[in-house]
């Protein structure tokens, strides 16, 4: 499954890499606007969901409720966006997005909303740890 797997160059400069799941990278989008994970499947050539075999798509699945359970736990949520566009990235990845009422895109939809604003060191890193620290407290996918 990971033979030859690598994220796009473009999400590998936007994100951090939180863990290594079972089937994806969970990776941090680096913008302190929102709790933002991004799951990358670490099936090389996969650009949809239909390119996953059926087992891929439960585990993917597991894996996304996993990450809306990290970003609940980090504070409040009054909504999670989850997508999968692709339209920009061809590689198969799925959003999952805290979103909060009065954020900096609500209620629109994050994508193309203002820039994107990096995470001071400190910060970003702090809330790896936290995101790191939250896996450990479920079980697996």
């Amino acid at each position: 499954m990971t033979d030859g797997f690598a994220p796009d160059p473009r999400l590998a400069g936007d994100t951090v890499l939180v863990a290594e799941g079972p089937l994806s990278q969970l990776r941090l989008m680096d913008d302190a606007r929102f709790p933002w994970l991004v799951l990358v499947p670490r099936v090389p050539g996969a650009e949809e969901w239909i390119d996953l075999s059926g087992d891929q798509q439960r585990l993917l699945l597991a894996e996304i409720n996993l990450a809306g359970r990290l970003l609940r736990g980090l504070g409040p949520v009054h909504k999670l966006n989850i997508g999968a566009l692709g339209n920009i990235v061809r590689q198969l990845h799925v959003h999952v997005l805290a979103r909060q009422e009065g954020d900096a895109a609500w209620p629109g939809p994050v994508w193309g909303a203002g820039q994107r604003q990096p995470y001071v060191a400190s910060a970003r890193d702090a809330l790896v740890s936290s995101l790191r620290h939250g896996l450990d407290t479920f079980p697996g996918p």
